[in-house]
């Protein structure tokens, strides 16, 4: 006998806020790559070729929904969310940039050497 996703008794694992696995009735909304940390729609394609490649299954995890993700850590996947991704990137660029700290200390002058 075979099972379809939803039937009684399934159960699914999916990641939560926290980053930990956790079973659950319903199967995962998004899909997302553990230790690059980005996050996308089940059906995108770069995950599907990388899925057909084998180099990507095992580092697989699920969302139930987009929030979680984000919460964990995991950004948005350039591929099939370009919107979500080129506005993470420009906060992302953004915040990088305000952190730089700007220099505080006034440069010394060189020292002579007695020519």
């Amino acid at each position: 006998m075979t099972t379809t996703a939803g039937e009684p008794g399934m159960r699914y694992v999916v990641v939560g806020a926290d980053r930990k696995p956790y079973a659950s009735a319903t199967p995962g909304a998004w899909g997302g790559h553990r230790t690059s940390r980005i996050y996308g729609r089940l059906d995108c394609p770069a995950a599907l070729r990388a899925i057909a490649r084998g180099g990507y299954v095992r580092h697989r995890v699920f969302f139930a929904d987009e929030a979680t993700a984000i919460d964990a850590g995991f950004r948005p996947c350039g591929t099939c969310l370009p919107e979500k991704y080129a506005a993470w990137k420009a906060a992302h660029i953004a915040a990088r940039k305000s952190a730089i700290p700007l220099p505080t200390a006034v440069p010394r002058p060189i020292a002579s050497r007695g020519m």
